[in-house]
């Protein structure tokens, strides 16, 4: 198969700045997800800064609202929206604590209120939402005209075509570190002269290791990731290196190179977040200590910097930074990815759920960790020819999901049967 023709220009494009809100004084920001990992740390960056940034309204799921009443207070938001609607009690509770006799902000409850939130009057939308629940505030901020600090890959994922539907050329500023770290190598040249993507992975706790040798490999051995501190969905997907492969197509939908232009390689030590190869010869990398202070500043901030928005190297000090190739075989993932990539269309959002359940059975003890990989491949091939093209809807990703979903578990569930008989 081959890839789809380039469009235009890509989705996210360093040389072009979409600015909804041109004006002095701070950018309004509402905050998707604001209680999980990037929410926390870019209100982090908005209190360090407030000449640059003012939150005007945040999100969270609903599981930690003392955290979120308190981020309300302390950013001075006008609304505060809890998907949970059996959390709304408590939300209000905590923020009454909080807020004491003043007046408290507006409360929004239930499934669409990220959304509403997204389409609200502000100049950017991070969302930093977990899980494909991120497609639709995605679409809605597009909508509205809001720029977009895309930390919600899964956003992309499922619903590729309904993104570039919607979003105007710079619209979209990129959080992922390796994302991010593209954006930045792609404003040194000019987009004819790309040679090549090369997206770095850390290789995860089991670099080196065999397929063989990955059959035994215990939920412990794949939680113990070697650089980054992240929640137990995301390290497994490290383990597998899916979320490699999530990466490759998020940047070909990102960027608008063919899938045959965007390599991964392994860099352990974390430090280089990926590279750009320009025709010329040269590769532009970009390199920080392991920090997502820095991508999430240039989600808020572009097309500026934030000074001192994440460590820098201490140059005076010896390092050695390491290189080696991807191994297909034990980690397969990668080249799935760019698969369903190629077949568009639900065939992405497919691979991404029944992932989702695998891993959840993988952590459950219902499923071997090469398991993961083996029914995630043959939950795609059995979905057969997916939905593509303009007929494409936001009912049909759900509903290639739900499919998914509800397919690896009958899988996971038959694997699980079959061990404890054996």
């Amino acid at each position: 198969m081959t890839d789809s023709p380039a469009s235009p220009a890509p989705l996210a494009d360093p040389h072009l700045v979409f600015d909804p809100v041109a004006g002095d004084g701070p950018k309004d920001v509402v905050i998707l997800g604001s209680t999980g990992s990037i929410g926390t740390q870019a209100i982090d960056l908005v209190l360090r800064n407030p000449d640059r940034f003012k939150v005007t309204a945040l999100s969270a799921n609903g599981g930690r609202v003392d955290l979120l009443a308190e981020q309300a207070r302390r950013l001075g938001v006008r609304t505060v929206a809890v998907a949970r609607e059996d959390a709304a009690p408590a939300l209000r509770e905590a923020l009454a604590g909080q807020y004491g006799t003043e007046p408290l902000p507006e409360i929004l409850v239930g499934p669409d209120a990220a959304a509403q939130l997204a389409a609200s009057d502000c100049h950017t939308v991070l969302n930093g939402i977990t899980g494909s629940i991120g497609l639709a505030p995605t679409l809605a901020a597009l909508e509205a005209g809001r720029t977009l600090a895309l930390a919600n890959k899964e956003s992309l994922i499922v619903g590729g075509p309904l993104v570039k539907a919607l979003a105007k050329p710079g619209q979209i500023i990129p959080v992922d570190s390796e994302h991010a770290a593209l954006f930045q190598a792609l404003a040194s040249g000019n987009r004819a002269d790309v040679r090549k993507l090369v997206v770095t992975a850390s290789g995860g706790p089991f670099r080196g290791r065999t397929k063989a040798e990955l059959a035994e490999v215990t939920v412990a051995d794949a939680l113990a990731h070697p650089t980054w501190a992240m929640g137990p969905v995301i390290t497994v997907n490290s383990a597998t290196l899916v979320n490699k492969g999530l990466e490759v197509i998020e940047a070909h939908l990102l960027y608008d190179i063919p899938f045959d232009s965007i390599e991964v390689v392994v860099h352990p030590q974390s430090y280089v977040h990926s590279m750009v190869e320009f025709t010329d010869g040269s590769t532009i990398a970009q390199a920080t200590p392991p920090d997502m202070g820095g991508p999430i500043a240039i989600g808020l901030g572009w097309p500026e910097r934030v000074p001192d928005a994440a460590p820098a190297f201490d140059w005076s000090k010896a390092s050695t930074w390491e290189f080696f190739p991807l191994d297909d075989d034990a980690f397969p993932s990668v080249n799935l990815a760019r698969h369903v990539g190629r077949l568009a269309g639900t065939a992405p959002a497919v691979f991404n759920a029944a992932n989702e359940e695998c891993v959840e059975a993988f952590l459950g003890g219902a499923l071997p960790f090469n398991g993961i990989m083996e029914t995630v491949i043959r939950v795609v091939e059995e979905h057969g020819t997916p939905v593509t093209g303009t007929s494409l809807t936001v009912s049909d990703v759900l509903d290639a999901e739900t499919w998914a979903r509800a397919r690896a578990r009958e899988l996971t569930n038959r694997t699980a049967t079959a061990e404890a008989r054996a």
